[in-house]
C-alpha cells in the first residue's frame, strides 16, 4: 500500500516558486542573476502600517484570534467593499485567511464534490488548477488568445458550461498575463452567469489597485448585481500594500458559504496571525495616498519593459492593462538553436536557455497553461529591468 494520498498524483509543484528558488540556488554559488519570477512588489510595506504591527505587539494583541478575523478587521474589509466596490456586505459575511491562496482553498474544499468542474480562463495562476484538483474537482480550461488581449469571451464561457459546473474562477487583473477586463467585458460574461443559475463565480481580485492609464476596475458582483448570492469576492493586503509577508487574504460572500469555510479552517489553521491583522486593519482604514503613487512607478516599468521587449528578435510583448506583470510570446523563438547548441522545443526550454545563458529568471507560459510565452514580474528597479532586457535581447539575437 503505498503511503502517500492519491491525491498528489494529481498535483504538480508550483512553477514560480520553483523558478524562484533556482534563482537563489544560482546567486549562492556566485552567480549573476536577476530575478524576475516572483509575483511580489519591490516596495517596503508602509510606515504607518508597520507601526500598528508594533503597537499590537506593545498592547498585547498576541493571542488566538477567532477563526474568521478579529471584528476590527472584519468590520474594515466590509467598509472596504462598500467603499471601493460599491458592495453591501455586513462584517459576518467576511473571513480572513492567512492568505489569498487559503481563502481559494477553504472555497473549494467548503463547496467540491468528486466530479464537480470548474472553469479557470488560461493563462492562469498556477495554483487554480491544483487547488481544485486537491480538493476533488475538475478543471475546465478555457484558453484565452493573445489575439484576443488573453481575455475570453462570453461564447468560450457559454460553451464551457455544463451541468456539473460548480465555479467559475475569474481573476482580473490577471496573474500572469495582466489583462483586466472592463465594465463591459465583464458585463458579458455576467450576462451567460446569470443565466445558469447553478454556477457560482469565485472573483480574484488580488490585483484590484493595479490598473494603468484611464483603466477602471470593476469586479462581476458590482457589475451584475443578480450574482450576488452566488458570489466569493477575494482580495488581500500582499500586492497593493506592499505586504506579501504579512499572509493576509480575506473575501466576502454569502453567510452560508463563509461559515462552511470558517468550519473548515477552524480545523485547518484556526485564525491568521494577530498581529498580521492589526497591520491590515490599518491598511485598509489608513492613508490610501502612497497607492497612486506606487501605479505610476509601475506604470514607467511596464512601459520600458514592453518597448525593449518588442525590439528583442523573436518576442512579441503586449502591453497589459493592469497588475505587475507582461506575458510575451517567444513563438518566434521556438525551433531555434540557443547559444548553448541546445534547440529550443518549448517555451520551458526558453526560459531554461536563457537562464543558464544570461542569468535572467522568469516563468514559462506553460505553467500558467498557456504557451509558447513566459511571464516577467517587472516588480524590480529600473536598473534591473534593463539591464535584464538588455540580456533577454542579447540571448535572442544570439539565437539561430
Amino acid at each position: 500500500m503505498a503511503f502517500l494520498a492519491d491525491a498528489l498524483s494529481r498535483v504538480k509543484p508550483s512553477a514560480t516558486i520553483a523558478v524562484s528558488q533556482k534563482a537563489r540556488d544560482l546567486k549562492a554559488k556566485g552567480r549573476d542573476v536577476i530575478g524576475l519570477g516572483a509575483g511580489e512588489p519591490d516596495f517596503d510595506t508602509p510606515e504607518n502600517i508597520k507601526k500598528a504591527a508594533i503597537d499590537a505587539i506593545n498592547r498585547g494583541e498576541t493571542k488566538y484570534p477567532p477563526v474568521s478575523g478579529i471584528p476590527q478587521l472584519r468590520e474594515a474589509i466590509a467598509k472596504k467593499f462598500k467603499r471601493e466596490n460599491n458592495l453591501d456586505y455586513t462584517p459576518a459575511q467576511t473571513i480572513v485567511g492567512t492568505g489569498g491562496k487559503q481563502i481559494l482553498f477553504n472555497a473549494f474544499m467548503a463547496t467540491l464534490n468528486p466530479g464537480d468542474e470548474v472553469i479557470i480562463t488560461a493563462p492562469y495562476w498556477v495554483s487554480y488548477p491544483e487547488m481544485v484538483a486537491i480538493c476533488g474537482g475538475t478543471s475546465v480550461i478555457i484558453k484565452a488568445s493573445q489575439e484576443n488581449n488573453f481575455k475570453v469571451t462570453a461564447a468560450d464561457l457559454e460553451k464551457a458550461i455544463t451541468p456539473k459546473t460548480k465555479w467559475f474562477l475569474f481573476n482580473s487583473p490577471s496573474n500572469p498575463s495582466g489583462a483586466a477586463y472592463s465594465h463591459d467585458e465583464l458585463k458579458a460574461l455576467t450576462d451567460v452567469l446569470v443565466k445558469h443559475e447553478h454556477v457560482w463565480v469565485l472573483t480574484d481580485d488580488m490585483y484590484e489597485h493595479l490598473t494603468y492609464g484611464d483603466f477602471k476596475f470593476v469586479s462581476p458582483a458590482e457589475v451584475e448585481p443578480k450574482l450576488y448570492n452566488r458570489t466569493l469576492t477575494m482580495n488581500g493586503v500582499s500586492k497593493a500594500y506592499a505586504m506579501t509577508g504579512w499572509r493576509i487574504g480575506y473575501a466576502a460572500g454569502p453567510l452560508e458559504l463563509i461559515k462552511a469555510m470558517d468550519m473548515i479552517q477552524g480545523q485547518q489553521t484556526s485564525g491568521a496571525c494577530t498581529i498580521a491583522q492589526w497591520a491590515s486593519v490599518e491598511a485598509l482604514n489608513g492613508p490610501q495616498d502612497f497607492i497612486p503613487q506606487n501605479k505610476k512607478i509601475f506604470e514607467g516599468r511596464r512601459d520600458l519593459v514592453v518597448s525593449m521587449l518588442n525590439q528583442a528578435k523573436g518576442i512579441v510583448c503586449p502591453s497589459p492593462e493592469g497588475a505587475f506583470y507582461v506575458y510575451p510570446s517567444c513563438a518566434g523563438l521556438i525551433g531555434k538553436t540557443a547559444p548553448s547548441g541546445k534547440v529550443m522545443e518549448t517555451d520551458e526550454d526558453f526560459v531554461t536557455e536563457l537562464l543558464e545563458t544570461e542569468g535572467v529568471a522568469v516563468v514559462h507560459g506553460s505553467a500558467f497553461g498557456l504557451g509558447p510565452n513566459f511571464r516577467i514580474s517587472y516588480a524590480a528597479s529600473e536598473e534591473q529591468l534593463e539591464e535584464a532586457c538588455k540580456r533577454i535581447q542579447r540571448f535572442c539575437a544570439n539565437c539561430k
